[in-house]
């Protein structure tokens, strides 16, 4: 099957619920999409798999009604469809939960998941039976919640559940699941894969995009791999490997296993930033404190890893280190042996921190500006003299930050939206390499980056780790936080309960520390 694309009714010798036949898709004078097909049976879990840019997402939103196809056709249940918008897609059993979400950070939790459906009888708003599906929906997600509260209030992971409980509310035929799990912690994730059991059992068919390998081989029936917009297999999970998974979608050998050998050695350079007694409180009066008296340090030349589940602080501390909840912090902090006080994200930036948040869209990216605004946006004063907006040095700048990380944009001057989930991470890497940091707060950096990207960033990592800057780093993803910490912290209602070494970490003690469990030998 991996010489030439088959049509897609020979894959399976039953009708497919869905069918995608020879999708085309151009943006401009580039063509993102070139004649693929794709089916999806009932009760199949399909994994649609390749590196960011692949057109992975293009094809979803063409089939979600996002974007209109140039050619080709859509056939479910043996009927040709064309949705016009999302909400036809919807209407017609095809539902998408999109990596990036679309919450409405100002709602509540309720009007969010009924926006555009809301229930009513004469006029009147059934408000009461809205909220217990709400919390039905959520209920089977293992997720509690106030669902009166703004959804802008809640923490990422829990924003990533209700917009799947959104998904699921609508009771989809065709469910397209775009890297579902990038926030989640791991038992969320349990809760998500039960789900999605269920649904199969009942006949629906789910496209699953995930640049996660364990996830990959877990729940896959079968792998379609796309490359610069073109097929290149589909094969029976069993039947493709993760090597020549990788190897479909780089189009290259990636060497997973001698990236560990590679992994950042251990550090002996001095204490570059020491934490003491550091406390955040909580973003309300009464609640605890979402870090409580947390001490440590990390040298120059290593990377500490910080594990924890949701609400374990993880995030809090960064954040709260780099100066972005002002006055809700307290305790010491010393930078190469300074008093440092992180009273706002400037500051932070002046004295050598950066901060890679887990959320590039919302908090590390201005969507309305170009690659070479964005990446010189946290370090104005190299490209604005006297003031003034120099263009010319604007652009040589952000020329020489990006050329280490192999971006793929049309030109400087393209639009960041229209980027790829992991080129979009990429600038946000090269945004704070621009300011010559010395102590980097890394949350989740790989989040929704493909298998080829991830190891660019690893490479990074070391690089930034042999050349003396300390790194805090979150990650949600185990293997990860095994291969590029010399040291893991682990955190557990907002304190830090345990501490392992490369030598002495293993997931299982790491996850038995995460839920609370006892310090074990």
């Amino acid at each position: 099957m991996v010489a030439g694309q088959p049509h897609p009714s020979s894959v399976t010798s039953s009708d497919p619920l869905l069918r995608l036949v020879g999708i085309s898709k151009w943006f401009g004078p580039l063509q993102v999409l070139d004649g693929v097909n794709f089916e999806l049976s009932a009760g199949e879990t399909h994994v649609l798999a390749g590196e960011n840019g692949a057109g992975k997402s293009t094809l979803i939103k063409i089939l979600g009604g996002v974007h209109q196809a140039e050619a080709g056709r859509i056939i479910l249940d043996g009927q040709p469809v064309r949705f016009a918008n999302p909400r036809e897609a919807a209407a017609g059993g095809v539902v998408i939960i999109h990596q990036e979400l679309s919450l409405v950070p100002s709602m509540s939790v309720v009007d969010n998941i009924f926006l555009g459906r809301e229930r009513s009888r004469g006029g009147w708003l059934l408000r009461r039976n809205q909220e217990e599906e709400a919390r039905r929906v959520l209920g089977q997600l293992g997720l509690r919640v106030d669902v009166h509260r703004s959804v802008g209030t809640l923490p990422i992971a829990v924003q990533q559940m209700i917009e799947i409980g959104k998904a699921l509310a609508l009771q989809a035929r065709v469910l397209v699941l775009d890297e579902p799990t990038s926030a989640l912690s791991e038992p969320e994730v349990e809760q998500l894969f039960a789900r999605m059991a269920e649904l199969k059992a009942a006949g629906c068919g789910l496209i699953y995009i995930t640049h996660k390998l364990e996830e990959v081989y877990r729940i896959a029936d079968r792998i379609t791999v796309l490359r610069d917009g073109r097929w290149v297999a589909t094969t029976p999970a069993g039947q493709m490997p993760a090597p020549l998974l990788i190897r479909h979608m780089v189009g290259r050998d990636v060497d997973l296993a001698g990236a560990r050998d590679e992994a950042v050695g251990a550090a002996a350079g001095p204490v570059a930033l020491r934490v003491e007694d550091f406390s955040v409180a909580g973003s309300r009066r009464g609640l605890r404190p979402a870090v409580d008296r947390v001490t440590f340090d990390v040298r120059a030349g290593e990377v500490v890893g910080l594990a924890g589940l949701y609400g374990a602080g993880n995030s809090d501390l960064l954040s709260g280190l780099f100066g972005t909840l002002g006055r809700r912090v307290s305790g010491s902090v010393r930078l190469h042996g300074e008093p440092y006080e992180p009273t706002s994200p400037a500051c932070a930036i002046r004295r050598g921190l950066a901060l890679v948040t887990n959320d590039r869209q919302r908090t590390g990216l201005v969507l309305g500006l170009d690659v070479a605004a964005n990446v010189t946006l946290a370090s104005w004063p190299r490209v604005t003299p006297g003031g003034w907006l120099r263009t010319a040095r604007e652009l040589e700048v952000a020329a020489r930050t990006v050329q280490s990380l192999r971006l793929r944009a049309a030109s400087l001057r393209q639009n960041v939206r229209t980027l790829s989930g992991g080129n979009q991470q990429k600038v946000v890497l090269a945004k704070w390499l621009c300011t010559g940091p010395r102590v980097l707060l890394l949350d989740e950096p790989t989040r929704g980056v493909d298998v080829g990207s991830k190891q660019e960033i690893y490479a990074l990592i070391r690089e930034w780790s042999a050349a003396g800057h300390a790194l805090l780093l979150i990650t949600s993803e185990m293997p990860e936080l095994l291969l590029l910490a010399n040291r893991i912290l682990v955190m557990h209602g907002g304190r830090i309960t345990a501490a392992f070494t490369r030598a002495t970490a293993n997931q299982a003690r790491i996850l038995h520390a995460a839920m609370g469990g006892e310090p074990v030998d």
